[in-house]
């Protein structure tokens, strides 16, 4: 055991530790016995909401815990023998001290504490870490305070005591009092606080929670630093400081399903607070949030699914940050983070993880895996009356993380199960049987921990590395090491092989099915009836207000029954969680281009050829020469190579708005405010068809085919035209193919390269995609706030890019509509370019941004124009880049 023994976690879960006094204690065997007949043994006593634990100071003997609701007398101890028998020698010299305010001709001069109780546990036995030993005879122990009074240790042990006769609720609500009027003489002296020029900012109450334990305390955060005072003297610090510049992430969290939790990292290490209500943890996260000096990591938001799927992170690390997104974390037993079996063979000598059978089916709740026994329970669930559930249990609960890491901590399940392991025969003994028995048990539905697959571990919870005596099973086998099944040679190697598995291609293929199980849109509602992945109501978040409970024997019922039966992750997820890219990205209709040595981008040449901004740009398909059209009215054509201008040409008598080159390179459709679109010959320098096609200016403009023409406008509609080869006139009452309408101005699309699908985007900031095809919306997309500017599809046609007013940057997957990465940048974001892993975006203050969409990380940020970067193309291999601003210039980059 450790040199420190005595922890919250000798105490019943949720009880408080208050004071401790040092003390000389005797036992004695009845009342009548003398107290001479034990030796004494100097030490701590513990008084704590429920019980009085005495730790001596030879930490080869036992603890002693004795529970209040044990006791039958809990007074002063008077001693009898002073007024019968003559002094002895040596008697109740250590126990009786004299107390110098005691009135002359007091019968007792005694400063002892006498407790009798029925039963009591003793602990550490020679300091070995076992099972407690409960006494169930009748001891009376006295403990003689060494330096403080028992007016000041008395009063507290009694009320406490007569809070333990009263029933359960009761008692916590008498000893809640009990706490806040003590905490109220425990002060925050403002001499601890750094420097003269640090001021407090706010200061409140809550509990710093680790597993199993909650230990209340006061917050007090400052101009500079975080302060933790616990209000008893169990931690390692009188006070706990934490500089604010060295916080990194602060992250809301749940407690027992309420919103009062807050994860506070910092340098290596975290602290989880639990406060009083929701209104209380608020106020304190913006309190930080406010404090100048608190510099934060990047928020993640979605930036981890894109690297997952696209290979950047292990499915480890991403089921990792998941279970933290979904407010789970290894300080809290009842919020543990939780991972999926993914083999199913435990029984074979070779692992063959080529093989897709020896995988667990990961579309299925580990509850529906059987067929034979999920009939039994979808019987049991269809006469049942609501709320149905279909299991009984949970797959993560304490009872169940401890189940597999007693070995490694054996200390929590002590705390949990009052000082007891479970019987032998019904702990982790064998991997296998524990695999059978989550398929055939109608109460076991247990999933893995990360230990499982936690490689820089090795496996230590699957050996006794302590040496603990569990016991023996029925057939007299000692309780020992887990055993493995027989294609791991050791605790190593098994833990290697079950993260091979779960990093394998099958498991990256099939894995997103899981995540939709725990964290996504089959979690809850009828999608989980669907998807057979319904639990007990109290399991589900919302399901209960403890807050709104004001009957504290219902609200204790409610509290005990959340934390030991598990909890529902709280959901990530409303859509389909996208799939993981395995393998080479599937044929495309046109061949895959990839930008290469993008991030070394320089101006090349310089053109300031336009007398307002430049609106859009068109790149032929060979890349040697480029449309630009501006506000002026006018449509110029480069020559990229040379970097001179070779047309010049005013088109409309309004602002132009968009360009396109057709596909031979030698004729420019530009799009103008009065709502037509012109088409240039640029060989013979005319203009060859000028067409009225929308009700108001024409925004965007797209290929949909070498035939088909898509325009945007501000009417509100985006058409298809069809256009003839060699180039005829448009006429609109004939060639007019399809019009889809929208709600708000269209000011973006995009087509995919398949030629099947357009993407629009509004001046509301909604998205649509829509099928070539029928012309029909496919589906929604989450939007933006503020007006789309920018669209693009990936080559693969997987993922959809767009950018906003709103200065946020997204990508969608577009299997499932799912926002896969979201980057909320400091400024407007006016136009992009991408190649499926490089993306350039142009912002409204003349910034340019390069991001590698494969690691997601912003590579990095140079000025392009003094204005907004309103419009940039690239060439195929991204070797020619151009960009048009507001400051009326159009850049060439190489």
């Amino acid at each position: 055991m450790d040199k420190h023994r005595f922890s919250l976690l000798l105490l019943e879960p949720g009880e408080i530790y208050f004071e401790d006094f040092s003390v000389h204690m005797q036992v004695l065997n009845d009342e009548y016995e003398s107290a001479q007949s034990s030796p004494s043994v100097i030490g701590r006593l513990k008084v704590c909401s429920k019980s009085l634990v005495f730790d001596p100071q030879d930490h080869h003997k036992d603890i002693i815990k004795i529970l209040l609701k044990e006791c039958t007398k809990v007074d002063r101890y008077e001693d009898q023998a002073s007024n019968t028998t003559p002094h002895r020698p040596g008697y109740l010299t250590i126990v009786q001290g004299y107390v110098p305010d005691l009135q002359a001709g007091s019968e007792s001069n005694t400063n002892v504490l006498q407790v009798v109780c029925k039963q009591h546990a003793e602990i550490f036995e020679s300091n070995i870490l076992a099972p407690y030993k409960f006494k169930n005879v009748q001891r009376t122990f006295l403990f003689s305070l060494n330096y403080a009074h028992i007016k000041d240790c008395l009063p507290l042990v009694s009320q406490l005591h007569r809070a333990s006769t009263l029933p359960a609720a009761e008692q916590n609500q008498m000893v809640a009092s009990i706490e806040t009027s003590r905490q109220k003489l425990v002060k925050f002296d403002p001499l601890w606080l750094h420097d003269l020029d640090e001021k407090i900012v706010m200061e409140t109450t809550g509990h710093k929670v680790t597993p199993l334990v909650m230990n209340h305390g006061r917050i007090i955060l400052s101009t500079t630093t975080l302060y933790y005072q616990p209000f008893n003297k169990i931690e390692p610090y009188h006070i706990l400081k934490i500089s604010l510049p060295d916080i990194k992430h602060i992250t809301k969290r749940r407690f027992l399903l309420q919103h009062v939790g807050l994860e506070i990292s910092y340098k290596d290490t975290h602290l989880y607070l639990s406060l009083k209500s929701k209104a209380d943890r608020d106020i304190l996260c913006q309190r930080l949030h406010e404090q100048p000096c608190l510099r934060l990591s990047e928020p993640e938001q979605e930036i981890m699914t894109l690297q997952w799927q696209n290979g950047a992170i292990s499915n480890y690390d991403y089921l990792l940050y998941l279970n933290s997104q979904a407010d789970r974390t290894f300080n809290d037993l009842t919020q543990y983070p939780v991972f999926p079996w993914v083999i199913s063979d435990y029984t074979s000598p070779q692992l063959d993880i080529s093989n897709p059978r020896t995988f667990r089916d990961l579309s299925k709740p580990i509850g529906a895996l059987n067929l034979e026994r999920f009939q039994k329970l979808k019987e049991r669930y269809d006469e049942m009356p609501p709320p149905q559930f279909l299991y009984g249990s949970h797959y993560s609960a304490p009872g169940f993380v401890l189940f597999y890491l007693v070995r490694k901590y054996p200390h929590y399940m002590l705390c949990l199960q009052n000082g007891r392991f479970d019987h032998p025969d019904r702990m982790f003994n064998s991997v296998a049987d524990v695999w059978r028995n989550v398929q055939t048990n109608m109460s076991d539905f247990k999933e893995l921990v990360p230990e499982f697959y936690d490689v820089t571990s090795e496996g230590d919870f699957l050996e006794n590395i302590k040496g603990i005596q569990f016991g023996h099973r029925h057939d007299g086998t000692k309780v020992n090491d887990v055993t493995l099944p027989p294609w791991a040679e050791d605790r190593r190697d098994f833990v290697a092989k079950l993260r091979e598995g779960l990093e394998s291609p099958h498991v990256s293929a099939n894995l997103h099915h899981w995540i939709d199980l725990i964290f996504g849109f089959k979690q809850r509602g009828e999608e989980a009836a669907k998807a057979n992945n319904v639990f007990y109501y109290l399991c589900y978040e919302g399901s209960v207000d403890l807050e709104g409970i004001k009957d504290w024997n219902e609200r204790h019922a409610k509290e005990v029954q959340i934390m030991e039966f598990g909890q529902v992750p709280k959901q990530i997820f409303t859509h389909p969680h996208p799939k993981r890219m395995v393998g080479p990205p599937p044929e495309l209709a046109a061949p895959d281009v990839c930008w290469r040595d993008i991030e070394n981008l320089a101006v090349s040449s310089e053109l300031a050829c336009h007398k307002s901004a430049v609106t859009s740009l068109a790149l032929s398909p060979d890349g040697r020469l480029v449309a630009s059209v501006s506000y002026d009215s006018t449509l110029k054509i480069h020559n990229t190579v040379s970097a001179t201008r070779e047309r010049s040409v005013t088109l409309s008598s309004l602002p132009l708005t968009a360009a396109l080159v057709l596909h031979e390179g030698s004729t420019v459709v530009a799009a103008s405010m009065d709502s037509t679109m012109i088409v240039y010959d640029v060989e013979c320098g005319r203009i060859m068809e000028s067409v009225r096609g929308h009700g108001d200016a024409v925004s965007c403009l797209a290929w949909a085919s070498p035939d088909r023409l898509v325009t945007g406008s501000w009417d509100c509609y985006v058409r298809v035209w069809k256009i003839r080869r060699p180039f005829t006139a448009i006429k609109p009452a004939s060639d007019l193919i399809a019009q889809m309408e929208h709600d708000s101005r269209v000011t973006a699309l995009a087509t995919n390269r398949l030629e099947t699908l357009i993407a629009t985007g509004t001046a509301e900031g909604d998205l649509q995609l829509w099928s070539l095809k029928s012309y029909s919306i496919v589906k929604n997309l989450p939007g933006h706030k503020e007006s789309v500017n920018g669209i693009g599809f990936s080559p693969d046609g997987t993922r959809l890019v767009t950018c906003s007013d709103d200065r946020t940057l997204k990508v969608f997957d577009l299997c499932t509509g799912t926002i896969v990465f979201s980057k909320c940048l400091v400024q407007k974001l006016r136009c992009l370019v991408w190649d499926g892993k490089t993306l350039l975006v142009g912002g409204a203050q003349g910034t340019i941004y390069l991001w590698d969409l494969v690691n997601v990380a912003l590579v990095k940020e140079f000025q392009a124009h003094t204005g907004a970067v309103l419009c940039i193309c690239a060439s195929d291999d991204g070797s020619v880049v151009i960009t048009g601003g507001e400051d009326k210039k159009v850049k060439i980059w190489r």
